[in-house]
């Protein structure tokens, strides 16, 4: 498992990562697990809950609104219970279950009378009823007129974003998990409708949730102006040695609007300084794979790769981006490649494996066809995987008995 991890993870000095910025190491595990291309399912730069309410409402064959009416507290030989009274009956499979019923729920649960609950609950031979959710009449109204999983992602996603960091904390979170969820292709129709003041204030809030920071900057990289860029500028190069949550996807935002001078700025603040925290220059190069994917040759391809290229410099992340250069088709580093083979810092496993794979994936990027021509690229990375070979047969051997190309 520690081999999955970059290579400066498993070598930097511990001074750079304090206690409190454990969960980056996390955080970039599961990026690494992940760097191979697959299917976008969802925002990019978003961590979703398991489940939203409006899925969890088409689960539940019961939805319903109570009010607190009494309880009856734990004791030694009871988990106590409570009852409650139905206010408002907003789906069922049981025509039974209607307004004024009074329901007794396990357990006890502290309230005051009138106090509002949403429940949900599954249809056995009596209905189970899930933990109670406390509720206020406007996040019940959002829940009440909330559009289902089958609606159009349009009107969906336009439902949801008016309730984005709304006073309810519930429901916020809510909303932000429909976006989270959202694959990438369904929020940008929304451009035109996006809130752009109120994405401003957001992204300059120290009170906006950290987790929430990725989406608001690329929805900000979406409807934006030369202003906005500007903002996003200022909070990008801000200094700091902290992990900064979100920031990726406030640089992929920023991307979008300022294209290549903007790449200038990252080239020169994030991937060329060496003085900057390594969380910030792997936030960079989020935003670089984020514009190869999504960014409709807004900058082109080959300037990407140059990018790219800057951190084949660094060598506690040349082995990830060995892999998103041959991802990337990009066969213009094979000699670079090789004098880095096995030299000093690169010495280490997991970048001279993925050297070679990198050889090998270049040697399988040819013409189908029996009379096709094999490209110079080609012919150059089987000559190279010879002498590595020759060279260091074990690290070759290795690579070759798990490479794979999806």
């Amino acid at each position: 498992m520690l081999d999955l991890l970059p290579a400066r993870l498993r070598h930097l000095p511990a001074r750079r990562f304090p206690v409190r910025q454990l969960s980056t190491g996390i955080c970039l595990l599961l990026a690494v697990l992940t760097v191979l291309p697959a299917p976008a399912l969802a925002c990019p730069f978003c961590s979703a809950p398991s489940l939203t309410l409006s899925e969890q409402i088409t689960q539940a064959d019961a939805v319903i609104l109570t009010s607190w009416v009494e309880g009856e507290k734990a004791t030694e030989n009871s988990a106590g219970s409570t009852r409650v009274k139905v206010v408002e009956v907003l789906k069922t499979v049981d025509p039974s279950v209607k307004k004024g019923d009074l329901i007794t729920l396990p357990r006890y649960r502290a309230a005051k009378p009138g106090e509002l609950f949403a429940l949900m609950g599954t249809k056995a031979a009596t209905f189970d009823w899930g933990t109670p959710l406390e509720v206020d009449r406007a996040a019940w109204e959002y829940i009440a007129k909330a559009p289902g999983p089958k609606d159009p992602p349009g009107k969906r996603l336009a439902y949801y974003m008016g309730y984005l960091e709304f006073p309810n904390a519930m429901v916020a979170t809510d909303a932000y998990g429909e976006f989270a969820n959202a694959p990438y292709q369904d929020i940008t129709p929304l451009a035109d409708k996006m809130p752009r003041e109120r994405l401003r204030q957001w992204i300059n809030s120290s009170e906006t949730a950290v987790t929430r920071l990725g989406l608001y900057g690329l929805m900000l990289g979406l409807c934006g102006t030369e202003e906005d860029a500007a903002l996003m500028e200022e909070r990008i190069l801000d200094k700091t040695e902290d992990f900064r949550l979100g920031i990726d996807g406030v640089m992929a935002g920023y991307l979008l609007l300022t294209r290549d001078k903007g790449l200038a700025v990252l080239d020169s603040a994030k991937l060329k300084n060496q003085d900057v925290p390594f969380s910030e220059t792997y936030a960079a190069m989020q935003a670089l794979r984020f514009m190869w994917t999504y960014g409709d040759d807004a900058i082109s391809k080959e300037r990407l790769r140059q990018s790219m290229q800057i951190l084949l410099d660094r060598p506690e992340l040349a082995d990830l981006v060995i892999a998103d250069l041959a991802r990337w088709k990009d066969w213009s580093v094979q000699d670079r490649l090789m004098k880095l083979y096995g030299e000093g810092e690169y010495d280490i496993p997991s970048i001279r494996r993925a050297i070679v794979r990198y050889m090998l994936v270049c040697t399988k990027d040819v013409p189908q066809g029996e009379n096709a021509e094999i490209p110079a690229s080609a012919k150059k990375a089987q000559a190279h995987l010879d002498q590595l070979r020759k060279q260091d047969p074990k690290t070759v051997k290795e690579a070759e008995r798990f490479f794979f190309i999806r």
